[in-house]
């Protein structure tokens, strides 16, 4: 019986080491695949396909900088026009996450948003263009924690607001990792507010 307890701890002890090092960091680059819906009638509830960019430095213990910038756009047709609309969005901001258990952080963080949309047009081997953005400020707070060695989850809440908005909107975001070794993971990230709604799907390298 000693003997095999023995063996049971034995074989367990790479898998602890794996957990003990694979903490929650907060230095790391990301990219991926992004899709923006929006549940509009007048605009026939339109998805849109992009691609986005995002990392964080720690600037110390307990603190961060990040940014990131995604685009998304769909094309549509009629007849010979045909109308390509762009969503543009990069952001920066600051964070500070304490922990509350080992593996349970809280986070919350301060964000410059630039929600930008343009519209280009071409009928006839003519084309036209037109584009506007709003600024917007953003304070969000949840919780990161890991259920598992290789597995990491967050769930935040936010407002954000400008003085180009009539009200401010509240925003929610969702999102977690499946960590492939020390470095590479996959990702994944829902946010939602009002009638849009924006999720991804990357390859995160932390550091």
């Amino acid at each position: 019986m000693r003997k095999t307890l023995l063996a049971a701890v034995l074989a367990a002890a790479p898998f602890a080491a794996s957990a003990a090092d694979l903490p929650m960091r907060y230095t790391y680059v990301e990219a991926g695949y992004t899709n923006v819906d929006i549940n509009s009638d007048d605009l026939d509830d339109p998805s849109l396909d992009g691609g986005y960019i995002r990392g964080s430095i720690a600037i110390a213990e307990s603190a961060y900088v990040y940014g990131g910038w995604s685009q998304a756009s769909k094309t549509y047709h009629e007849g010979e026009l045909s109308v390509k609309v762009t969503l543009d969005q990069p952001e920066a901001g600051i964070g500070y996450h304490m922990p509350f258990t080992d593996r349970l952080d809280f986070v919350t963080d301060l964000a410059y948003v630039r929600m930008g949309v343009e519209a280009k047009a071409r009928y006839l081997g003519a084309s036209a263009s037109d584009k506007d953005h709003v600024n917007v400020g953003r304070v969000s707070a949840g919780v990161r924690g890991k259920p598992s060695a290789r597995t990491e989850l967050w769930l935040k809440a936010g407002y954000f607001d400008g003085s180009d908005l009539d009200e401010g909107k509240f925003i929610g975001t969702f999102g977690g990792q499946v960590s492939f070794n020390k470095t590479w993971g996959l990702v994944g990230e829902v946010q939602a507010y009002e009638d849009v709604t924006q999720a991804s799907l990357g390859v995160r390298a932390s550091f």
